[in-house]
């Protein structure tokens, strides 16, 4: 009888192993996204412990279409509705690091898309509102991200480029789509000795990030840290 569960144990285990290769049954996609991190992000230069480690912690797949879901980890953006996508997991590394979130912040993102950002942002900061232009992606983000147990972050569908004043000032404001320039009222909401990342250019060409902080007397600086090409920011 022993002998007999013994070998039933092991048919189950071969059988757990054929389904989910490279990974788990709780979790298929594991062994991705941990080469993700390591491969595209960490190679890459990105070294954040805790930025790593939110980038280990969500579960991209979960937030992109299911027919995009086994390119998830791949190094590259996908399509999520609307004419918008979301961006390849390099970037969304690389803006969350340059923020220097920390616990306790208040950040504004422009631009919820598939929410991916957001969860990334929320795993390190206090609380995360993000804004999206699109009524079909605010509802599917906040849905998504209320599955995955992510309570600190709020989704209000409307026009980012004017912000979330009720909420301000922000620690931090990250804006996932480009525009021609920085738009005034995110200026505003930001907070003395906050920082701000967002992608400013024409739409169909290459953009440069540009990284913006607000000293604690007010006085702006900018700097140019990264050329990249993201869908344009809409309405205003």
């Amino acid at each position: 009888m022993r002998s007999r569960r013994i070998v039933i144990a092991l048919l189950t285990g071969l059988l757990c192993i054929a389904a989910f290769p490279g990974g788990t049954q709780e979790d298929p996609y594991l062994e991705k996204r941990m080469a993700m991190v390591r491969d595209q992000i960490e190679k890459e230069g990105v070294s954040d412990p805790r930025v790593l480690a939110a980038m280990r912690e969500v579960p991209r797949h979960l937030l992109v279409p299911l027919q995009y879901r086994r390119k998830a980890y791949e190094p590259r953006p996908l399509p999520i509705g609307a004419g918008q996508t979301i961006s390849q997991p390099y970037v969304v590394a690389f803006m969350t690091e340059i923020l220097r979130l920390k616990p306790g912040d208040r950040v504004l993102e422009v631009g919820t898309g598939s929410g991916y950002q957001a969860a990334v942002a929320a795993k390190i900061a206090g609380e995360v509102y993000t804004v999206e232009i699109f009524p079909s992606l605010a509802d599917r983000a906040r849905r998504d991200l209320a599955s995955l147990g992510l309570r600190n972050i709020t989704v209000r569908q409307g026009d980012g480029y004017y912000g979330w004043k009720e909420k301000a000032p922000f620690d931090a404001i990250i804006v996932t789509c480009a525009g021609g320039h920085i738009p005034p009222p995110l200026v505003r909401q930001l907070r003395k000795g906050g920082r701000m990342i967002m992608p400013v250019g024409g739409p169909f060409m290459t953009q440069n990030l540009v990284f913006l902080e607000k000293g604690i007397d007010g006085a702006l600086s900018q700097r140019n840290v990264l050329p990249v090409v993201f869908v344009r920011l809409l309405g205003h």
